[in-house]
């Protein structure tokens, strides 16, 4: 029996049935959750959010070089209106 960091629910895990590093989710609460350890049966919340920062800082990325295209485009179009 482990119990749910989040939440603090009783989680039925048989520790012959999990490996460290194996991802399980929490029947109460849902919440994603890491095993630590094997023998008890230790969990901790599983950190996803790290991969999701990591794809928004290199969509964040392709997003300011085609600004800064953009903005040069205005400068050059910004230039023939004030002739």
């Amino acid at each position: 029996m482990a119990t749910c960091p989040e939440c603090d629910a009783d989680i039925e895990v048989d520790e012959f049935d999990v490996d460290k590093g194996d991802l399980i989710s929490c029947p109460d609460c849902g919440a994603n959750l890491e095993v630590t350890g094997t023998s008890p049966v230790e969990l901790e919340a599983a950190d996803d959010d790290d991969d999701e920062d990591e794809e928004e800082e290199d969509d964040f990325d392709e997003d300011d070089e085609d600004g800064a295209d953009e903005a040069e485009d205005e400068e050059n179009e910004g230039g023939d209106w004030e002739e």
